[in-house]
């Protein structure tokens, strides 16, 4: 269904978009061809949830800017959202790098654009956790295996040394309930995404062992990238490049702005709390796009699962037929600060 927003959310993201100079850059539009399609179908995220998402959540009136007239959120279910991009019910997500490895190694027609942000798990404990090492043995909550934090805690385990087949006690339990065993201690670890480590420092609940905003080598990485439906890159490729610098764009406005971009996001329901919307934004590295390198992301990662035997494909072939750097790389010369 196309983008509805309320007129408040409206004139929000027009004046975020304006403030920045990004609603009007006809000679380098026209130098890239014609718009080939004029439909762009993005995730529809949750109204409570995905704060990380922020760019793809204020988004679109920079994809109208770029030519796009019809600007659909598309809820993907409770299913695996990397294959609706890659079936086609979506053009466009933002997605882990850990999932997006783990699609490609199924044969999922997905294709990794570029990263956006570094920093948004957080990997928690109690007592007995005071180190990833100590991960062994121990019970670790996840909404279930194969889900985001299984894969991004085995990447971890993997990286001591630790086997996350065998030596690891994974106790299930859907989204939000997993956090649940972390507080009332049924679990000894939990890996969260905002707001969730937000919220457990707030309570003083357990502590956290790895801040991947700040502790290394997770830090070094992205955490979320950009990809889309390979068919869709394929056939639209100046589609594709315009809809890359919109969600740049928005991370730069996450980055430069977050109050603007907080009171956009709370205004449209995507957290109860302003103050800790902000708090998401003003910790998560927005700025760093332009820093790192996704494809180190993805070899990084697909080499942790790969020890962890959790994929069985070579973090070379992941990068050949899951990834395509050509738009990012050019729009990295393009929108230099």
């Amino acid at each position: 269904m196309p983008v509805t927003q309320t007129r408040r959310s409206f004139l929000a993201t027009l004046s975020l978009a304006g403030a920045t100079g990004l609603l009007g850059a006809p000679s380098v539009l026209a130098a890239e061809g014609v718009l080939e399609t004029p439909t762009v179908r993005l995730q529809k995220i949750s109204s409570q949830g995905g704060i990380c998402a922020a760019p793809v959540r204020i988004v679109g009136e920079l994809l109208r800017a770029e030519g796009f007239t019809d600007v659909r959120l598309v809820s993907s279910g409770s299913g695996d959202v990397t294959q609706a991009v890659g079936d086609g019910t979506l053009d466009f997500a933002l997605n882990f790098a850990s999932s997006l490895t783990a699609a490609i190694d199924r044969g999922v027609a997905i294709t990794v654009l570029s990263g956006i942000h570094a920093g948004c798990f957080g990997l928690f404990g109690h007592e007995v956790i005071r180190g990833i090492a100590d991960l062994k043995g121990r019970r670790v909550a996840v909404a279930s295996m194969g889900s985001p934090a299984h894969l991004f805690v085995a990447a971890m385990a993997s990286q001591v040394g630790i086997d996350p087949g065998t030596d690891i006690h994974w106790i299930t339990a859907p989204s939000p309930n997993s956090i649940e065993l972390f507080i009332d201690g049924k679990a000894d670890a939990f890996l969260g995404f905002p707001p969730q480590p937000q919220e457990l420092r707030a309570r003083q609940i357990g502590h956290l062992v790895v801040d991947s905003a700040v502790d290394r080598p997770w830090s070094q990485y992205f955490c979320c990238l950009l990809y889309g439906n390979t068919g869709y890159v394929q056939k639209y490729p100046v589609a594709t490049k315009r809809v890359l610098r919109a969600i740049l764009k928005a991370t730069d406005l996450c980055a430069s702005q977050p109050e603007r971009v907080a009171r956009q996001l709370f205004d449209d329901g995507a957290a109860e709390s302003y103050d800790r919307l902000l708090e998401v934004l003003r910790e998560l590295p927005y700025d760093r796009w332009r820093e790192y390198d996704p494809e180190d992301t993805m070899r990084f990662y697909a080499l942790r699962l790969h020890e962890a035997k959790l994929i069985r494909s070579t973090p070379n072939k992941i990068i050949a037929e899951g990834t395509d750097w050509r738009f990012f790389n050019e729009l990295k010369r393009e929108l230099k600060v």
